[in-house]
């Protein structure tokens, strides 16, 4: 079975937009995770304006399946998942004024830097994952740098989806293959939301885990809203 990690950086953008603890990142994480998922991802970025380190810190105490935590390896950033020890930190090239990633890794090009990376966090037992384009020479130069698994980026694959192209899965399922040749395990994520994972998961071999945010949270949003409604007006009678 493929493992569901939920990315929980909107609610955590929800929570800065008025201030105070609504939602509660903490309680959030903790019913995600009672309600059945595997696993909890966050992406804490330099300026902080979703998840802040501090979350990091305190959401150690929280999760007891696995601690996912994504990010641009700068140092602040290394230290900070250092100091946390997740069970998998996943390392994305993500400029520090992105909107959301963009990209994956050249690992070709970085690969002398994600070796010394990975050797760091391997020395701490963490799992390191790179975040990659399906593209087979980066796979190849991900197993390079020694890390244990490459996430997908997705985004390709569900925009192409959405216009009614099932072939866009192709390259996706190349790169699964030859990443489980090689001993790599493989992670998914970007963009993928209910109307697309069921594809994606059928028709990629081996597929350890996928991290989801903003499509579930928003899906969350429409299909709770009826039930809410109907709460305040029962309420209200």
């Amino acid at each position: 079975m493929t493992k569901l990690s939920v990315n929980i950086n909107k609610i955590a953008t929800l929570r800065n937009s008025r201030g105070g603890n609504v939602p509660d990142l903490l309680k959030v994480a903790a019913d995600v995770q009672r309600f059945g998922a595997q696993g909890i991802t966050i992406h804490p970025r330099p300026d902080e304006r979703h998840i802040r380190y501090q979350d990091a810190r305190d959401l150690k105490s929280v999760v007891y399946t696995e601690y996912n935590i994504e990010g641009n390896p700068m140092d602040n950033f290394i230290d900070l998942v250092l100091e946390c020890k997740p069970t998998q930190v996943t390392l994305v090239p993500d400029a520090v004024n992105a909107i959301t990633s963009n990209a994956g890794w050249d690992t070709v090009k970085n690969e002398s830097y994600l070796k010394e990376v990975v050797s760091e966090f391997h020395k701490n037992h963490i799992r390191v994952s790179v975040f990659v384009d399906p593209v087979l020479e980066m796979i190849e130069g991900a197993k390079k740098t020694g890390a244990d698994r490459i996430e997908l980026y997705t985004e390709m694959f569900a925009h192409e989806y959405g216009l009614g192209n099932e072939k866009a899965i192709v390259p996706y399922a190349n790169a699964a293959v030859l990443a489980n040749e090689l001993g790599l395990g493989v992670n998914a994520g970007h963009d993928l939301s209910l109307h697309n994972i069921a594809f994606f998961k059928n028709n990629i071999p081996d597929l350890l885990e996928v991290s989801i945010g903003h499509a579930l949270i928003a899906e969350s949003i429409y299909l709770g809203i009826e039930n809410v409604v109907n709460m305040y007006l029962n309420k209200l009678k």
